[in-house]
């Protein structure tokens, strides 16, 4: 098994469509002025935040429960700039759609710039053949707001490759996940 790097990863997007919308290089301003970076990087592909959110809140008095999940536990955000409370944490998606090879293992990893500021992005794996937006979970560990940035970079894609191809694929195994777009909520 193998790191891919930078121009393995720009070879994948440009043949294969492994990742949509695809940044060659590295991002860090826009018009605005300086951002969390985003797009290609030495051995990854940092993804972008889309501006819809999920921010839990108690105010309905609702409990998490994976396997009866109350979408009274949240508020919907559709912003630029997303709150999350403290103590608190809130889903997204990426703006990226991903399409996982069959002899690649992904992960995803939060990116230190929001690691610094108490913001932990759930590690979460992309298993082979797998493909949609990834749900994205953000956990603000401070006792202060956090502000989380849309369009802009909050995670690392990590891409390792195997020297064969999986015996069962996420896609062959008919993965409760596949094709999801947007935020997607727990199921069993």
């Amino acid at each position: 098994m193998s790191i891919k790097p930078d121009h393995w990863i720009r070879r994948m997007a440009d043949e294969h469509g492994m990742i949509e919308p695809f940044e060659p290089g590295q991002v860090r301003a826009n018009d605005g002025g300086k951002i969390v970076s985003y797009g290609t990087s030495s051995y990854g592909y940092d993804v972008r935040c889309s501006p819809q959110f999920k921010v839990f809140t108690n105010i309905n008095s609702a409990f998490v429960d994976p396997k009866g999940f109350d979408e009274r536990s949240f508020v919907n955000v559709e912003s630029d700039v997303c709150i999350i409370p403290p103590n608190s944490f809130a889903l997204a998606s990426t703006v990226e759609y991903l399409r996982i090879p069959r002899s690649v293992l992904t992960i995803c990893l939060g990116k230190s710039t929001y690691a610094r500021c108490g913001i932990i992005v759930n590690v979460t794996p992309l298993e082979p053949e797998w493909e949609g937006h990834i749900t994205l979970e953000f956990s603000n560990t401070t006792t202060l707001p956090a502000k989380i940035y849309a369009h802009e970079g909050v995670a690392q894609l990590i891409f390792l490759e195997s020297d064969e191809e999986c015996e069962t694929s996420y896609k062959d195994r008919g993965g409760k996940y596949q094709g999801q777009r947007g935020v997607t909520l727990p199921t069993t």
